[in-house]
């Protein structure tokens, strides 16, 4: 009853916020969550960020002006448990302003008086100045360095942006007029591309045709994905009263070419197949199971390449290739011929030759293999080689074939060895890729440091390898190289840390400090 009747005095005289800060004054505490760290001496601060290398710190110009923001982010440091950390430094009080001025942060100059400063890995990254939402806020830790979300971007206002299949359930309900349904990943290039085409149809068939767009990547979609066959990103489908009809397949496409198709919404057309190369007019010659043998018999000095259709780097080397073969085609005294070989479809010589990664270019001489020649790409090079054939130097033996602590998994085995560890953090690369032969030493050494840890692995998959294609793709691969983090075989996160060894030590080091203190916790309350 006291307590009311202070309230009723007071609230006479002063508004609500007046009240609130009043009473802040007087010794009365916010109710603070128990996952935000209220800092205010700086040998703390320091400890915080040696020992958590992912932090949002709240600077406020007193307890009053950071209640609502401490509301939202009590929610937020609920949703990133164990990825994240929230700090709260409240510069009005005594104690904490010598820290806020050693920091040079002053909140009383902004706005709202409180500022938001991101500090990764030990040191100030960013400041926070994204949607001031539990979303993006949540996000935001997730991926520090990643991408807004796209709703964040004022441009896609009139894209209805779904969360949940709750969401997408309710809107397939409801909606009555057309409905165009981009499924993406945050991470895909040709989503992104496509995003400014795509909103902006929004925007110019607003009220004749719904464009919504549902981030699907995470495993809790797969029933998702399912349904409407998503087998990459972007999957675009079109509805009409809550049913599928199609998949819209021109990634490509203008706000212009959108509309335009749905004024008059079809299925996609069977796109005509590739010519295989063999089928092509040229003059190298096309080797099969069935004839290699003899081909290689009768032609004393050939250079074979061994193929796939889908691989890029054969595409980028065909031209040159034809073009070293019309060369010692139209000679009268050749030194060599060129022939190639379709590894997809003659697995059988594949195998022979232990083929792993595309292109591989071999040559034989006198019906024996004698080389492998990584380094002819160009006709200039191909020809000069062939005119005065010698051994390429020594190869250096493969990551996989070095001694090292680093796990290297396949396709059939990937899932399973996975599910054996607590933490692992996963290098999916190409032998070619000079970003990855950066990284390998740093990722190998990180591997030792934890070698003796059960708990924790450092895995790589060799994307290269016809064998884990298929799962270089399923595990979002756009690019090499790409860290994966995964949890008992579960995806979690991107990494996207440092690529030293610093980074990776790092990263996972902070994992394990975690598991302890939860140890720790454990047996307190025991």
């Amino acid at each position: 009853m006291l307590w009311d009747l202070l309230r009723k005095m007071l609230g006479c005289l002063m508004h609500r916020s007046r009240f609130r800060a009043f009473l802040l004054a007087f010794g009365y505490s916010l109710k603070l969550s128990p996952l935000i760290e209220k800092i205010s001496d700086h040998k703390d601060f320091k400890k915080l960020l040696r020992t958590r290398n992912n932090v949002l710190v709240l600077y406020s110009k007193s307890a009053a002006a950071a209640e609502s923001s401490l509301r939202l982010l009590s929610n937020v440091a609920q949703e990133v448990k164990g990825r994240g950390t929230i700090s709260w430094i409240d510069c009005g009080d005594t104690e904490s302003r010598k820290l806020c001025k050693k920091m040079k942060v002053d909140p009383n100059s902004k706005e709202k008086g409180v500022e938001l400063l991101h500090y990764k890995d030990g040191a100030f990254h960013t400041e926070y100045n994204r949607a001031v939402t539990l979303k993006s806020m949540v996000a935001f830790l997730k991926d520090p360095e990643g991408a807004p979300l796209w709703e964040e971007d004022p441009e896609a206002k009139d894209i209805v942006h779904v969360d949940s299949e709750k969401e997408l359930r309710r809107l397939l309900k409801k909606e009555d007029k057309p409905l165009l349904m981009m499924f993406y990943a945050p991470w895909c290039g040709v989503c992104k591309r496509m995003m400014p085409s795509f909103q902006q149809a929004a925007t110019e068939l607003k009220g004749k045709y719904v464009l919504a767009g549902m981030n699907v990547y995470s495993a809790e979609f797969e029933r998702i994905k399912e349904e409407y066959n998503v087998r990459g990103y972007p999957t675009i489908c079109y509805f009409e009263k809550g049913k599928f009809l199609f998949h819209f397949e021109n990634y490509g496409a203008t706000a212009a070419d959108i509309a335009e198709w749905l004024k008059n919404p079809q299925a996609p057309q069977p796109q005509a197949p590739e010519i295989p190369w063999a089928d092509e007019e040229n003059v190298v010659y096309h080797l099969t199971d069935e004839d290699f043998d003899k081909f290689i018999k009768d032609h004393s000095s050939v250079l074979v390449m061994f193929h796939a259709p889908w691989c890029g780097h054969c595409k980028k080397m065909k031209p040159e290739y034809e073009k070293a073969a019309e060369f010692l085609h139209a000679g009268s005294d050749s030194p060599g011929v060129l022939a190639a070989v379709d590894a997809t479809v003659n697995k059988a010589l594949a195998e022979r030759y232990h083929i792993s990664g595309f292109p591989t270019v071999k040559y034989f001489k006198d019906g024996e293999e004698k080389y492998t020649l990584p380094h002819l790409r160009t006709k200039k090079k191909i020809i000069d080689w062939l005119q005065n054939p010698e051994a390429p130097p020594p190869p250096e033996p493969a990551w996989e074939e070095k001694q090292s602590s680093v796990v290297h998994l396949a396709g059939e085995d990937f899932r399973e060895s996975l599910k054996k560890k607590k933490h692992t953090l996963v290098m999916f690369y190409a032998p070619w890729c000079p970003h990855c032969k950066n990284a390998i030493p740093h990722f190998t050494t990180a591997a030792e440091v934890f070698k003796e840890d059960r708990k924790i692995a450092y895995a790589a998959v060799d994307c290269a390898k016809d064998q884990n294609h298929d799962l270089c793709k399923q595990e979002g691969v756009d690019g090499y190289p790409t860290f994966n983090y995964y949890n008992y075989g579960k995806f979690v996160e991107k990494y996207t840390g440092e690529r030293g060894e610093a980074g990776f030590t790092t990263f996972m080091r902070t994992l394990r400090e975690r598991d302890h203190e939860r140890v720790g916790k454990k047996k307190d309350e025991l």
